[in-house]
């Protein structure tokens, strides 16, 4: 079964990078989302097996979209990974802490980036 993953970033370079590079390697659908709110709509309706979400974002950031995800059932079990240039020990307590899978430091590697959610994941590529 192919999976399906959503990302969620404010810049349309990172969505088309993560788009092709994780078509093309692993053969996953991914759907796009450029904020928080919409990252939210999207994860609702299409039920993504993963979510990609950038950290810095305007409007609403990163862990505040995640916050809100935890608040809808439909939600609150799609694993999350973060995309972010911050991924030191400290902040990668926190995310745990909070019911994150992981982080992916930015700027990531294309051409790895579907092998490196799937290790998080425990998926098969």
């Amino acid at each position: 079964m192919t999976k399906r993953i959503l990302i969620v970033d404010n810049e349309e370079y990172i969505q088309e990078v993560t788009k092709i590079c994780l078509e093309t390697v692993a053969n996953w659908d991914v759907i796009a989302a450029g904020s928080g709110k919409e990252g939210i709509n999207k994860a609702i309706n299409e039920q993504p097996d993963a979510i990609l979400l950038d950290v810095m974002m305007p409007d609403m950031d990163g862990i505040a979209t995640f916050e809100r995800l935890q608040q809808y059932p439909e939600t609150q079990n799609i694993p999350v990974i973060l995309l972010t240039a911050k991924v030191q020990s400290s902040d990668k307590k926190r995310y745990t802490e909070l019911g994150i899978a992981d982080a992916i430091a930015k700027p990531f590697e294309p051409t790895k980036l579907a092998h490196q959610i799937a290790t998080i994941l425990g998926w098969q590529i």
